[in-house]
């Protein structure tokens, strides 16, 4: 049995929250996706990255398909209304099916998995400083304070098709594991630790590891919008 918890919060520095997100354990699919671009263009392209995204994979399309059919939908859109900036947003999405598990993602949103007392984070953001971490001109530690820690450097609605980098990664949720996917609003303010803290309550619910992880992005600061989903596998 799968169960689930989510929540969102513009946080307490953003008037707009342009974050977005969806979960329906009958498809098996949830996502969270994190809006940029002025003039609340960033709510209108993390809406269409749910729509779209949602529409194919009811439609028996691959997740990673899905979201490519995303980032060509919010290029048109973008163009159709002639915006002066592009619009984008980053997408991190889950699906399940049986006892498997697929994530895919663009962008700096993120996957983790608690599974044993651990917590493992699933996903590599595509961002300027993973890309120097990578490269060993940075540490992990350095990263979450350097002044560019948000510059992505793929995103839906500004990455051309042709140089998408979809990642994938696939793996089997057992009963007791719980998969976490939430925007860079959350861990820009709460540590792995304090992650692992939030969801290694054996007693809480999905909904209560939800409602702990945004508490403690708020505590944090709040300084960006703030939007988790849990599922929880029993």
């Amino acid at each position: 049995m799968i169960e689930f918890g989510h929540l969102t919060h513009a946080g307490l520095r953003r008037e707009l929250n342009e974050d977005t997100y969806y979960g329906d354990s009958e498809l098996g699919l949830w996502l969270v996706a994190d809006g940029m671009g002025g003039h609340a263009c960033g709510e209108v392209a993390s809406a269409l990255a749910r729509e779209t995204i949602v529409r194919e994979v009811r439609a028996g399309a691959a997740l990673a398909q899905a979201i490519r059919v995303a980032d060509e939908e919010i290029i048109r859109t973008s163009r159709r209304r002639n915006d002066t900036l592009p619009m984008g947003t980053t997408v991190v999405a889950a699906r399940v099916q049986g006892n498997r598990f697929e994530v895919a993602w663009v962008g700096d949103s993120r996957a983790y998995l608690w599974c044993q007392d651990k917590l493992a984070q699933l996903s590599q953001d595509h961002s300027y400083v993973q890309e120097l971490i990578a490269q060993g001109t940075l540490t992990a530690e350095q990263a979450r304070a350097h002044p560019h820690r948000n510059v992505v450097t793929q995103a839906l609605g500004v990455t051309d098709p042709n140089h998408l980098n979809v990642a994938t990664m696939t793996g089997e949720l057992r009963p007791g594991m719980r998969l976490l996917l939430c925007s860079d609003g959350l861990t820009e303010e709460v540590d792995d630790g304090g992650i692992a803290q939030a969801l290694g309550h054996d007693d809480y619910s999905a909904q209560e590891c939800v409602d702990a992880l945004v508490a403690a992005a708020l505590d944090g600061g709040g300084s960006d919008n703030i939007t988790a989903i849990v599922v929880r596998c029993h």
